[in-house]
Parts: structure tokens; sequence; C-alpha cells
């Protein structure tokens, strides 16, 4: 979460940090010293109970909501995970690759020009609620990149590492450049560990073909001149006549069966 941090993002986990009685300050005299090494160390071990509370779902953010947490244990919204429904109908794959989609366009373009980026995806990364929505169920694995402000920039080898520098990674070792991560970076991923997984044999021919081609290519980093968001549009294309409108799909019924945004 914070390999590419900015004083932007910095402030706005001060901010609203929640485990403190007078949250919403952005100065931290607000809290106190172990109020401090409460959040410094929640950072350096697990980074998702922070994300839930600084980006929460209440504000739209694909995150389930942040009901607590007491030492390592962190309580939130239940969901299914991802691999659950390796085995589900056509029309339910479908439905959760578009939902995906739109979960990862949503991650690199936003009001808030955050760029959020996976370091790794797994079948657990993403949870479905009881409703069909799918929502990402765990942050840890994200890194977040400010586009507004720019991130301060950090050199492996320079002597002076502030603490937030040190919190991801050994600060003996070289740090990964955030200029080295592309807009594709969760998209490929994605593409490689989980919608072949989620999408295989589902369809009829020639749609599966079109499908496995496309994840293919996706898999395998793209073209240099097409944009994910091109990419992400059409794979969409190709999976919107595929999913239903039902009640399987709460999230977004009835409201599909009089709208083609749903």
């Amino acid at each position: 979460m914070l390999r590419c941090p900015s004083q932007r993002l910095l402030d706005r986990i001060v901010r609203r940090y929640a485990e403190v009685p007078d949250a919403g300050s952005i100065y931290m005299d607000h809290l106190t010293d172990r109020d401090k090494l409460r959040l410094l160390y929640t950072l350096a071990v697990n980074s998702h109970p922070i994300l839930l509370q600084i980006f929460p779902d209440v504000e739209g953010w694909p995150f389930p909501r942040y009901l607590g947490s007491c030492g390592r244990l962190v309580v939130s919204a239940s969901t299914r995970p991802l691999h659950d429904f390796f085995g589900a109908a056509a029309e339910v794959a479908a439905d959760l690759a578009l939902q995906l989609l739109a979960v990862l366009r949503s991650m690199a373009t936003n009001d808030l020009n955050y760029f959020f980026y996976f370091t790794r995806v797994d079948a657990g990364t993403f949870g479905v609620f009881s409703n069909g929505h799918l929502f990402i169920r765990d942050a840890s694995t994200l890194g977040i990149i400010d586009k507004e402000e720019g991130s301060q920039l950090i050199d492996g080898q320079q002597d002076y590492k502030d603490i937030f520098s040190c919190l991801t990674v050994d600060c003996q070792s070289a740090f990964v450049s955030c200029d080295s991560i592309r807009e594709k970076h969760s998209l490929v991923m994605v593409c490689q560990d989980l919608l072949p997984k989620l999408l295989a044999g589902k369809f009829m021919s020639p749609m599966q073909e079109r499908i496995d081609a496309f994840l293919q290519r996706c898999a395998h980093g793209l073209g240099e001149h097409q944009g994910s968001n091109e990419v992400m549009e059409e794979l969409a294309e190709i999976l919107k006549p595929l999913r239903s409108c039902d009640s399987r799909f709460a999230y977004r019924y009835p409201d599909c069966r009089y709208s083609d945004k749903y």
C-alpha cells in the first residue's frame, strides 16, 4: 500500500483512521503514542483494515464494510470467495467477469485520482455477497499511486528511509520503481490467474473460442498501443449478451429489466 506514498495519501490515512475517538483530524496530535504505534503496526502487518477505513464502501469503493478489529482479527461483512464460483453456470460466470472488469476500471480511474494496482491476485482476492455483488475481499495486496500529487519515488540505495517507506518492504532491499507499474498491470494478472478459471468451457462455440483467444492475448501483456480501458471494453462487449436478468442477481434485479445499464 505504501510502496509509492504521497503526502495526500498519508494525510487521508491519518484523517480517516477510525480506531481513535476523534477521527477526522488532519493532524497526528489527536493520536496518542499507542494509537500511532497501532496504526503503524497495522500498516506493516496487514493494510487491509486500513484500506477499508479510508476508502469505505458507503462512498462507492468496492470493499466490504469495515465493522471493527481486535488485534489481528478484523470484522467485516461476509462474502464468498470467487473460487466458489469457478463451477458456476455460464450466465453467472459472465456476470462476475463483467463485475471484475468494472472493479478494475474503478481502481484505475476514479474521482480522487488514486491508481490502485494489485501486487498479486488469487481466487481469494475477490468475494461475492449473497446478492451477487462482487467486491475486493482481500485488499492487503493493493498498492496505491497518487496520480494527482505524484508519488515520492523511493531509491532503494539512499541512506535515509522514512518510517512509512519501510513498512511494506525490507529497507535493505531495492524498492520497486513506481514508474514501472503500468495501467494494464492488474488486468494482465487477472487475465492470467482468474478469468481463465472462471470462464473456461462455459460457452458455446464460437463464443468460447473468442473469449479464450482474448484471454490468451491479454495474459501475454496485450499490445503496446492498446490501453487497458479499451481492452476491458472489448471483453465487456463479448460478455454482456451472455449474462441474464433474474432474481439470482439481486444487486441489479429488477433494474436490469428496464435499463441496459444493468
